[in-house]
């Protein structure tokens, strides 16, 4: 399903942070039920990214309605995240982000990835990226396997 043209991407700015929260926390939640528990609450992840996330990454936002539906934030050539509203996913949305990432990346991109989000996995597979390597969980504070995944330019979208 393609995006209708009523999403917007821009760059993050600080006031953005509550939204940006907002949408992590929902996100995970939804998408990885086999996640701990979220200990920190919404103020707690909002002081977060706009003390370190924001400062540290280059963060764009998709904004539908004057809404923020989702982010994407870019460390270097390390995407460190890439979350939708679950209400906003599979409308072409997360490739709107992704395609503004990989814009700005043109020595290639990587990113982890945990092994049973499968849904994230075929997302960024149609979109040419190929496992690079997995671990057994040992670089994440989840303690779950996961993979990395790169993406190089001249790959097929």
């Amino acid at each position: 399903m393609s995006d209708d043209g009523r999403t917007r991407i821009r760059r993050a700015v600080e006031a953005d942070a509550a939204a940006i929260a907002h949408v992590h926390l929902t996100s995970r939640s939804a998408t990885m039920p086999y996640l701990p528990p979220q200990k920190r609450g919404h103020e707690e992840v909002t002081r977060w990214f706009r003390d370190v996330v924001l400062k540290r990454c280059r963060i764009w936002v998709a904004v539908r309605d004057a809404e923020v539906v989702g982010y994407a934030a870019l460390d270097g050539n390390v995407l460190e995240h890439l979350y939708l509203r679950p209400e906003f996913r599979r409308r072409g949305i997360g490739t709107l982000l992704l395609d503004e990432v990989r814009r700005h990346s043109p020595d290639g991109v990587s990113l982890h990835v945990f092994q049973q989000n499968a849904d994230a996995r075929a997302f960024y597979e149609r979109h040419g990226f190929t496992v690079f390597d997995t671990t057994d969980g040992e670089r994440n504070m989840e303690h779950l396997p996961d993979m990395t995944l790169r993406w190089a330019p001249g790959r097929s979208r």
